[in-house]
């Protein structure tokens, strides 16, 4: 695990990170469930499936290979163990959560509207709480990092490229394009910026939990002792 994992406290890292992953992957199925529209990716992926059959996890699986793959031919190393983890869990946990008997997309728009938008905010958290596990970025970061180094083009067009070719892709493939979309693209960056800071911080809290309780039960025997 700590040849994988070159941080303190892999254990604790590594169920961070799946936490995070699987809180991630129940609002990217909220969103969908919701039918107003998706993210460029999931778009992608729920077009495969309507052409090509396979599951949408599936897909997201099958996908994200690709990607890492494309990422390492250009950058000449080796995924990280996190991407590779992402990718697989990603997937599987997309297709639990479609298995559910009450996912079901609701009859209203405005009840459409809430499960998209609580959908987003989970999503959001989700991303949050992964990412402050500190256990590498996921495959469609990975590939826009090495696009960015390797063509000289900043983070944000980089990734702004990214997502409109697969985006376009997957609106030809049928997927779900709508107003949802827009609004996901407008609200998410400002979601994730608000939850990184705060799922960091509560990952440090349960990362130095032990610590400060030893440290505390150190102080309170030195204490005795002085007296």
């Amino acid at each position: 695990m700590k040849a994988l994992i070159s941080q303190d406290k892999p254990v604790k890292r590594l169920a961070i990170f799946i936490l995070g992953l699987l809180i991630m992957s129940l609002g990217i199925v909220l969103v969908i469930t919701a039918n107003l529209g998706s993210a460029p990716w999931d778009i992608l992926n729920i077009g495969l499936h309507i052409q090509f059959g396979l599951t949408i996890g599936s897909w997201a699986i099958i996908v994200g290979f690709l990607i890492l793959l494309i990422a390492a031919i250009l950058s000449k190393k080796l995924p990280q163990f996190g991407a590779l983890l992402n990718m697989v869990l990603v997937g599987a946990f997309i297709d639990l959560f479609l298995l559910l008997p009450f996912m079901n997309t609701p009859s209203s728009l405005y009840q459409k509207w809430i499960m998209f938008l609580i959908g987003l905010i989970i999503m959001g958290y989700g991303m949050g709480i992964y990412i402050s596990a500190k256990l590498g970025a996921g495959p469609r970061d990975s590939l826009m990092i090495v696009l960015s180094e390797k063509f000289g083009g900043s983070i944000a067009k980089t990734r702004l490229f990214m997502e409109a070719i697969v985006l376009v892709i997957g609106w030809m493939l049928g997927g779900p394009v709508s107003w949802g979309t827009i609004i996901y693209a407008v609200l998410i960056g400002r979601i994730v910026g608000w939850s990184i800071p705060q799922c960091t911080k509560w990952t440090n809290y349960i990362l130095n939990r032990n610590e400060r309780t030893v440290n505390n039960i150190h102080q309170h025997n030195m204490e005795q002792e002085a007296k």
